[in-house]
This record gives structure tokens, C-alpha cells and sequence, in this order.
């Protein structure tokens, strides 16, 4: 397996990233080969991506670094695979980690002919933001979260899978587009987490919400025949009642980020949240 991390200016998040992955079972299919991609960083990203190789050579599994001088996480997407050299390929963000035995379940769902997706359990990190504590308990009851393989911060396809489409193309939301090339069948959901981050603050929980409802309208735009492989439920009436009458601070939080995200488009560019 190949585990790609497109990362620009993730100098305070690689390496706990990298020492999770550095500390996972061997996967049965063999060695584990990681790649980040350090594009446009201002800051020591890489640098401190290359600190992990001791790490990774201990275990003689291969960490690779390479820098682009143009941010994107699309062209950085692109490098990575064209260095990948294992039989899964694993996208993962900088700023998540993988609970131990991750790896190797990713593999063993990957290990077969046949085009797959999976992903592992989504577990939100703890929030230091009362706001956003609040908003991600209702965001965490949501149908399409409940329904699993959600793949936010983390997805990974075998080869078969990875052919569906050639180079990426210029989109806000690379992690919906992989995701809707699969049926719901295709896609699946091993039993280990990652430890995914949401921002903190209103703002910037408006600013990342705009640009996925964004990422999701393009695709709906450019890729409608993707629709079909969604297989969500939508959010009713009656979840909204049953979370106002168990939750209503956390549903007031969420409802006030919904409300302002539709008061301002979003301006088509790539925003960072943090």
C-alpha cells in the first residue's frame, strides 16, 4: 500500500501523522511505502515529514518527500501517484491519524480484482471550540454520516478502483469525486478509526461548509451521472425535530452555520480552514 499526504503548510499536524502511520500493523500485503507531497509550503513541512524516515526505515517500510513549488492539493495528488508504486493507494490529510491496525484493514478490504473504495471508522478529534464541539455533535448524527464510509480526511482504492478515472480534474472536492465513483456497494467501511479534525470557530466552520457545498454543486454540474452512486438519506423533518428536542444548543450551532453558508456564495477558489 502507498499512502499519499498532500500538504501545504502542515508543519504543526505531519508529524503525528506520520508517527501514527510509522506505529501500524504490517499489512499481509506487504511493506508500506508513504509519500508526501509538500506543495507550496512556506513554512518546515517537509523537513519535518523527513525527521520520520528513521522512523519508517526501522520498520523497512519507505518514506518518500517530495516539494512542488506550486500549491494545489490536485497537481500534489498527481505526483503522489505517479511515485506510488503500491498495489492501494491511501489519501490521507496531514492533519489525521490512524488508529493502529488501520493500514492493514485497508489492505485486506483492497485486496481483490475488483474496483473498491474504503475507508475506516470516522471518530472527530475532541474540539477546543465550544462552538464547533457543539456543531459537530449534531454533524455526527447526520444520515450521510450514520451511513458510514463517509471517507472525509481518509480514502483508499485499489488499482481496479483507481483506473475509473484518468488525471484528476480541477475540482474543489477531490474526496466526493473519488467517493461517487463507487456504487454503495463498492464502498466500504473497515472497523478501525481515524481521528479526523474539524475547525474551530464559527467563521471558519462557514468558510470550509461553503467551500463542500460548493465541491458538491460542481460535481453535481460537471459529473451529474456521479449523483447516482450518493445513497444518502436526506435529512427530514423528524431528525431535525429528534435532535432539537436532544441536542438544541448543538442543533442551534449547526442550523447558524446552514443559514449563513446560503447567505454568501462561495467565490469558486480552494479556502483553507485553518
Amino acid at each position: 500500500m502507498t499512502v499519499l499526504i498532500a500538504a501545504r503548510n502542515e508543519g504543526a499536524w505531519i508529524g503525528p501523522c506520520l508517527a501514527a502511520l510509522a506505529g501500524q500493523a504490517e499489512p499481509a500485503t506487504g511493506p508500506v511505502e508513504v509519500i508526501v507531497v509538500a506543495n507550496g509550503c512556506t513554512d518546515d513541512t517537509a523537513g519535518r515529514a523527513r525527521s520520520s524516515a528513521p522512523a519508517f526505515a526501522a520498520r523497512g517500510w519507505r518514506l518518500v518527500v517530495l516539494e512542488l513549488e506550486q500549491g494545489g492539493k490536485l497537481g500534489a495528488l498527481a505526483a503522489g501517484e505517479t511515485a506510488a508504486s503500491g498495489g492501494a493507494l491511501a489519501y490521507l490529510d496531514a492533519d489525521v491519524t490512524c488508529d493502529q491496525g488501520l493500514l492493514a484493514a485497508l489492505a485486506e478490504a483492497l485486496d481483490t480484482p475488483v474496483p473498491r473504495y474504503a475507508t475506516g471508522r470516522l471518530a472527530i478529534a475532541p474540539a477546543k471550540s465550544r462552538f464547533t464541539r457543539a456543531y459537530a455533535r449534531i454533524w455526527a448524527r447526520l444520515p450521510f454520516v450514520r451511513s458510514g464510509a463517509v471517507g472525509a480526511g481518509l480514502f483508499a482504492l485499489n488499482r481496479p478502483g483507481r483506473s475509473r478515472w484518468g488525471d484528476w480534474p480541477e475540482i474543489i472536492s477531490d474526496d466526493t469525486f473519488a467517493r461517487l465513483q463507487f456504487r454503495p456497494d463498492e464502498r466500504h467501511e473497515v472497523p478501525v478509526s481515524y481521528h479526523w479534525p474539524m475547525v474551530e470557530g464559527f467563521a471558519r466552520l462557514v468558510r470550509v461548509r461553503r467551500r463542500q457545498d460548493a465541491g458538491v454543486a460542481q460535481i453535481a454540474d460537471r459529473f451529474p451521472r456521479l449523483l447516482a452512486n450518493e445513497g444518502k438519506a436526506p435529512v427530514t423533518p423528524a431528525l431535525l425535530a429528534r435532535l432539537a428536542l436532544s441536542d438544541p444548543l448543538g442543533l442551534a450551532a449547526y442550523l447558524a452555520v446552514h443559514v449563513a453558508v446560503r447567505l454568501q456564495r462561495h467565490s469558486g477558489d480552494w479556502t483553507r480552514g485553518r
